[in-house]
């Protein structure tokens, strides 16, 4: 069965109800899309948890090297790694339990979606949350 992303309204819901987003693979640059995309969500109220290894902090906040480390829940765990890279972080993101792994725009993995899924995970792949966000969220 091929995957099908979540409606534009069950994504409104998930992105109405999120408060904390972690950002695999954010980057401290700010000419990088993982920053752009990360400091719109932040402007408009969600916590945001950099998990990127090679960094000490992005957008003011304290980077972890890995999903293991967080030391709170989170809603959405939101992906900034090539496809072919998405499978062991899937496979991270499903012992923290998020409620959902969203996979930006360009980023494909039917395969980790999948296991997620079984997970109990709600998943959004090659979509970008900051345009969703734009366009399905009213406030």
């Amino acid at each position: 069965m091929a995957f099908t992303n979540p409606t534009n309204e069950e994504r409104r819901q998930i992105l109405e109800d999120a408060k904390t987003i972690a950002v695999v693979g954010l980057s401290n640059k700010p000419e990088r899309t993982s920053y752009m995309v990360s400091q719109a969500m932040q402007s408009k109220g969600y916590k945001i948890i950099p998990v990127n290894p090679t960094i000490e902090e992005a957008l003011g906040e304290k980077a972890i090297g890995s999903l293991s480390e967080l030391q709170e829940p989170v809603d959405i765990v939101n992906v900034f790694r090539r496809s072919e890279e998405v499978g062991p972080v899937v496979e991270e993101a499903i012992q923290i339990k998020p409620k959902v792994i969203w996979m930006q725009q360009g980023v494909y993995n039917e395969e980790a979606a999948r296991k997620a899924q079984e997970a109990g995970i709600t998943v959004v792949m090659d979509q970008c949350i900051k345009v969703d966000h734009a366009i399905l969220v009213r406030k």
